[in-house]
């Protein structure tokens, strides 16, 4: 039974008082836009530079641009919707997600996008303008109702919603027809369809289908607008079915690509179940494929190092919180395998080790070597050049961070995926080179550091750099990419 429009408008601005500022944006990487009104600042981080565009006072802050490398803040007055876009290297465009909605909570007292004619289709009068009506409601009188531009507002918390002022001098004012954001309604999970979601939502197999700003969502079957690797065939038990959002890489909450071009990706607003997620079964004691399911205590590496509890942030600082993925068994400091490693793993206790794998014993020794892809360990220590040609296994960067697999989209979302350059050898998450950097590289997996060089020596013969195993096409495949390098 759905529940009434004040009480979801409540329950929207509850969910909207969060820990991290950056839940209030939706982030495209390697995306530049080009606008009039911005303002430059230092920062350390995106967060920095969202507090710079929450405190902006020479114009309306919709979006901020932040340079991962210069450590450089743009806070702009235009987003992706409202302006030209190109591609930028090492850039990241946040956008404020209540200016990209299309659709209204509730009465839409929030709403903010740009809808600027009525229900009957008459175009709207500018807020600021007495002509051909003298409003009663303008900005300099209600500053934070967003009365910009001729756009449908409802600065009254009119109980039909958003209108404006009209162009025609015979109706002074109409209502406009803007659209109801999805998922509105409260859920059991009872149901067939499981519209609603547990844990992180990786179970989700419902059929929500649009952004939690209103966007559609792509099919996952095809590569427009946005190039991707989730496909069926890769990851068919993530039920990667029409253009419902799914959570196929382990991301806090289902979510898809969008139909718009300026939009790659954005969450789903999923409602959580009611009901309680079932309990591991007694396998989970020991280790079964690949070992998500463990929920044993072991809580020492394969070297002997004790794990690190999951719920502290010392010595190593990470984003596997307990709070934030709550079935992932992430309890004291067992090993675990949260995010489809090759088997369970923990940070360690020593300051110099960040993490390690942990040896779990099997539940069934012949089933659990098979059900886990064995690679022949290569024994390349260094490499020569610039490192195109690196096949080995290293996969830890120069501060001891672990790589991220490149198959995977979390924590770093990105372009360089084994689909994208096959003749890069993107196994696993080893240390690899596939855009001509200065040496091997990765994305890691630390939230908070996209990616680093690897901890790699140079080889002692300082000859030119043999060609790749593969074709001579690939460097030319790299430099034809017009989207970020390493940094993207």
């Amino acid at each position: 039974m759905g529940i009434s429009k004040a009480a979801f408008l409540f329950l929207f601005l509850l969910s909207s008082v969060k820990g991290d500022i950056l839940d209030d944006y939706s982030r495209t990487d390697g995306v530049w836009i080009l606008t009039r009104k911005k303002q430059f600042y230092e920062t350390n981080d995106e967060k920095e530079c969202a507090d710079k565009c929450e405190a902006e006072r020479n114009f309306t802050c919709r979006a901020f641009l932040f340079t991962r490398k210069k450590l450089q803040c743009l806070t702009l007055a235009e987003n992706a919707k409202m302006t030209v876009t190109f591609a930028s290297t090492d850039t990241v465009l946040y956008e404020k997600i209540i200016y990209l909605m299309q659709c209204k909570r509730g009465i839409g007292t929030d709403y903010r996008g740009t809808e600027a004619k009525t229900q009957r289709g008459i175009p709207c009068q500018k807020w600021a303008e007495k002509i051909p009506h003298k409003p009663n409601y303008t900005p300099e009188k209600h500053p934070n109702a967003g009365l910009e531009e001729n756009y449908c507002r409802n600065p009254d918390a009119d109980e039909n919603g958003p209108w404006c002022y009209t162009t025609d001098p015979a109706m002074r004012f109409d209502y406009c027809a803007i659209p109801e954001c999805e998922d509105q309604v409260m859920h059991t999970g009872e149901g067939p369809q499981g519209e609603c979601m547990q844990c992180n939502g990786e179970d989700y197999r419902g059929e929500a289908s649009r952004t939690e700003s209103g966007l559609e969502c792509q099919h996952w079957d095809v590569q427009e607008p946005h190039m991707h690797g989730f496909i069926l065939k890769h990851y068919p038990e993530k039920d990667l079915k029409m253009n419902y959002c799914r959570n196929p890489d382990g991301e806090l909450r289902p979510w898809c690509f969008t139909t718009n071009p300026n939009k790659r990706w954005e969450y789903c607003n999923i409602p959580r179940c009611a009901t309680p997620p079932p309990v591991s079964g007694l396998d989970s004691q020991c280790l079964s494929g690949r070992g998500e399911d463990y929920r044993g205590r072991i809580a020492i590496t394969e070297s002997g190092n004790a794990c690190q509890h999951w719920n502290t942030q010392f010595p190593h600082k990470h984003g596997w919180v307990p709070d934030r993925y709550p079935c992932k068994g992430l309890e004291e400091n067992y090993c675990r395998n949260p995010d489809g490693e090759k088997k369970p793993w923990c940070y360690t206790t020593n300051s110099n080790i960040r993490w390690e794998y942990c040896t779990i014993p099997p539940c069934d020794r012949t089933e659990g070597i098979a059900d886990v892809p064995v690679q022949a360990p290569l024994t390349e220590e260094c490499y020569r050049g610039k490192g195109q040609s690196y096949r080995g296994t290293a996969s830890v960067t120069v501060s001891g961070k672990k790589c991220q697999a490149w198959s995977s989209m979390f924590p770093h979302r990105h372009i360089k995926t084994p689909e994208k350059f096959p003749d890069a050898d993107l196994r696993e998450n080893y240390c690899r080179n596939p855009d001509g950097d200065s040496s091997p590289w990765c994305f890691t997996t630390d939230p908070n550091t996209i990616w680093e060089y690897c901890n790699l020596k140079r080889c002692d013969d300082h000859a030119q750099e043999p060609a790749p195993n593969a074709s001579p096409g690939m460097m030319e495949q790299n430099t034809g990419w017009t989207t970020p390098t390493t940094s993207g």
